[in-house]
């Protein structure tokens, strides 16, 4: 079995996950899916042996609709999953994501996805017509079986990148895990 199909499997064996992925569908976003966590920590999870998953902190439901950027678009869809369930959905229109992150516009979900402070964070769940589920991952997902957490050359911030790490305590949760260098231009700043 290949690692996309690998993480198909435990995604389907997943209750909370699957539930998820269906209430979102409901919504008839465009190029959307579950993202970061939902499906990294599931990974790392099973890489590490866990026999439960460790709690999400929220699920990241990104989508792709340039007709409407506006943050109030994607609080009302907040409140619309908060009413289905109580998981703590974290919703963001990639279409307007990079005027915060001052990058040029970007054309899709997983085109955003590619500008993303981690390399392992940048892989989603989304589910297809037939409620199949389908694996976006700019990277590729072979990464998130290594043991890594890979800096972005995309977004070459080390105090992002420094910040995250400590917010998120990777290293205390996952602890085979390990950090690859930034490229050699900036390795001295972190």
């Amino acid at each position: 079995m290949n690692r996309s199909e690998q993480i198909k499997e435990w995604i389907s064996e997943d209750a909370m996950r699957m539930q998820a992925l269906f209430i979102a569908s409901s919504l008839g976003l465009s190029d959307w899916c579950l993202a970061a966590g939902f499906v990294r920590n599931l990974i790392w999870d099973k890489v590490h042996g866990y026999s439960c998953a460790t709690a999400l902190n929220d699920i990241d439901l990104i989508y792709f609709n340039p007709d409407d950027t506006s943050e109030k678009a994607d609080k009302a869809l907040e409140i619309r999953l908060k009413a289905i369930s109580d998981f703590p959905w974290s919703v963001k229109n990639q279409a307007r994501m990079h005027t915060r992150n001052l990058d040029r516009p970007y054309a899709s979900t997983e085109d955003a996805m590619s500008y993303w402070v981690e390399v392992e964070t940048a892989v989603g769940a989304t589910l297809s017509e037939g409620q199949d589920i389908d694996i976006i991952a700019p990277f590729g997902v072979d990464v998130l079986f290594e043991y890594t957490i890979t800096p972005n050359s995309k977004r070459l911030k080390p105090e992002a990148f420094a910040q995250r790490m400590q917010e998120k305590r990777w290293l205390d949760i996952w602890p085979k895990l390990m950090v690859n260098a930034w490229p050699s231009r900036q390795r001295d700043v972190l």
